[in-house]
């Protein structure tokens, strides 16, 4: 019998969906959302781990055990494949990331992308950004492959080159990547839809557009997306900033007015969320399992 991989699971949805968009899930809950809405893939973000789960800045300052307790509470529930952000790699060496990549494989994640900022990173959508060596990015990326032990498992690279150095130089880089055996490319903060298509035409190897809000890039559309080339389409905190907002209004009305009766109507309901998490499923085998004692 042969053994499930994520990694496969992820490339078909790729083969069955151009672009393929991918969700942001914050956690296990919100994995099973974008399910039901209908996704067919999502996606852990290191920023959402670190602002959701720490409620610290994306600075470098989580590590690969914070990132691998979201990953298995999310692959636990939820048979969607999963792409993690792994940040740099979580350590200066390639012994820290082939860790990383065994570690992801073992714990479900489908794919993950590395990127090229130095170990002090920052939001890709930030100014400051400080960058390695291509050298030292090929090293990152063949460390990644070499590790795998899942040969289905993808290892996306990631470029924040174009903000520090320029689309030339960002290609080249991405160019590099892919000889070292990256199996996708992840530019980071394209200003211009055309630039996905240069990169694509250079690369030969799928592409992710990343659509976050508030940040560099325009909101494209997929239609614009897939006319650009663009394989993967990523929108990796929407429902998080959308549930920061909710629950900041919900907290401000009921301490001002003593009351939540005024915000409920924008409350999931109790038996939404029943639904949501097949609530009733376990409570039938629980009534089940007591129903059997009392026979006894």
């Amino acid at each position: 019998m042969s053994q499930y991989s994520a990694g496969a699971a992820f490339r078909k949805a790729m083969q069955e969906e151009s672009p393929l968009q991918v969700v942001g899930a914050i956690n296990a809950n919100h994995a099973l959302l974008a399910k039901r809405a209908g996704f067919k893939a999502i996606y852990l973000s290191g920023g959402g781990v670190a602002a959701g789960s720490l409620g610290l800045p994306d600075l470098g300052i989580s590590n690969l055990d914070d990132v691998l307790t979201d990953v298995r509470r999310i692959t636990d529930v939820c048979d969607l494949p999963l792409l993690v952000d792994v940040d740099t790699g979580f350590g200066s060496s390639a012994f820290n990331v082939a860790r990383t990549v065994k570690s992801m494989i073992k714990f479900g994640a489908a794919a993950m992308h590395i990127e090229d900022q130095v170990g002090a990173k920052r939001c890709g959508h930030r100014p400051g950004k400080e960058i390695v060596s291509k050298q030292e990015m090929v090293d990152r990326v063949k460390a990644a492959v070499d590790a795998r032990t899942d040969d289905n498992f993808v290892i996306m690279a990631r470029t924040d080159a174009l903000a520090v150095e320029g689309l030339e130089a960002a290609i080249d880089r991405a160019l590099a990547c892919v000889e070292a055996g990256a199996d996708m490319i992840f530019p980071e903060a394209i200003t211009q839809l055309d630039m996905y298509k240069q990169f694509a035409s250079a690369v030969k190897v799928p592409i992710l557009a990343n659509i976050t809000e508030f940040g560099s890039t325009p909101l494209y559309t997929v239609e614009e997306l897939a006319s650009a080339d663009v394989g993967l389409v990523l929108y990796p905190l929407s429902a998080f900033r959308a549930m920061n907002k909710a629950a900041e209004n919900v907290y401000t009305a009921i301490r001002r007015d003593g009351t939540q009766k005024n915000v409920v109507d924008t409350m999931q309901t109790r038996m939404e969320l029943y639904e949501r998490i097949n609530y009733h499923d376990f409570e039938q085998k629980l009534d089940a399992l007591f129903a059997q004692q009392k026979a006894k």
